[in-house]
């Protein structure tokens, strides 16, 4: 990545390793997603960004539940907005969500991806070509094999790679397919995970 570039999608976080968070769930997803966000400091220095499995034909309540029960700001993803720290992006129904290089956020209807939209792998694979070695992606709970090929995107362009462990699955088939892979740095518990993330964040910036 070349300096303009970094400076251009950099320059509005603060100076620590990591930028963005990209979490990824589906059955059995939603209370470790709430466990994770409800540790995590209002004043948590990277955004995040959330694809949960969902009907496309039903409304989404996610943000609206997740607003209880963490300090950080939470709402749906809007097309054309820029990435902020202490904010959590939640993907809507029938919506690819893309992070673009200039940090902009869009919801794309392009075709769906492992028989879903949005997509696991559409969300890691744009964050990892915009944000690199400052991207986190987290696996939780969730039917199927979706964010495998994001993990493997965020891993080759430096990122780093978390899964949920087995025993507090509700389904493991997601965590276990990126697992496999090898390329999964951590696996842990929704609470470790939490302190993993913001140890991770609050690191040392690299040059």
């Amino acid at each position: 990545m070349n300096s303009k570039h970094e400076h251009k999608i950099f320059s509005h976080f603060p100076n620590v390793a990591f930028n963005v968070v990209a979490i990824a769930a589906s059955k059995g997803g939603l209370n470790a997603i709430s466990q994770i966000l409800s540790t995590l400091p209002s004043d948590f220095p990277a955004a995040i960004a959330i694809v949960q499995h969902l009907s496309p034909n039903c409304p989404s309540y996610l943000a609206k539940i997740l607003k209880y029960r963490t300090r950080l700001r939470v709402k749906n993803a809007e097309t054309g907005e820029l990435l902020r720290p202490g904010t959590v992006y939640v993907a809507v129904p029938d919506k690819h969500l893309v992070v673009n290089p200039s940090g902009k956020l869009s919801l794309s209807d392009a075709a769906r991806v492992n028989f879903v939209r949005p997509s696991a792998n559409v969300l890691f694979r744009s964050v990892a070509t915009s944000y690199q070695r400052r991207a986190i992606a987290v696996i939780l709970s969730g039917k199927d094999t979706d964010g495998l090929l994001g993990v493997l995107a965020i891993k080759k362009h430096g990122g780093i790679a978390i899964a949920q462990n087995e025993a507090t699955c509700e389904c493991f088939e997601m965590p276990k397919a990126a697992i496999n892979t090898g390329k999964v740095d951590f696996v842990l518990p929704p609470n470790a995970i939490a302190s993993t993330l913001y140890n991770l964040v609050m690191s040392p910036k690299a040059a």
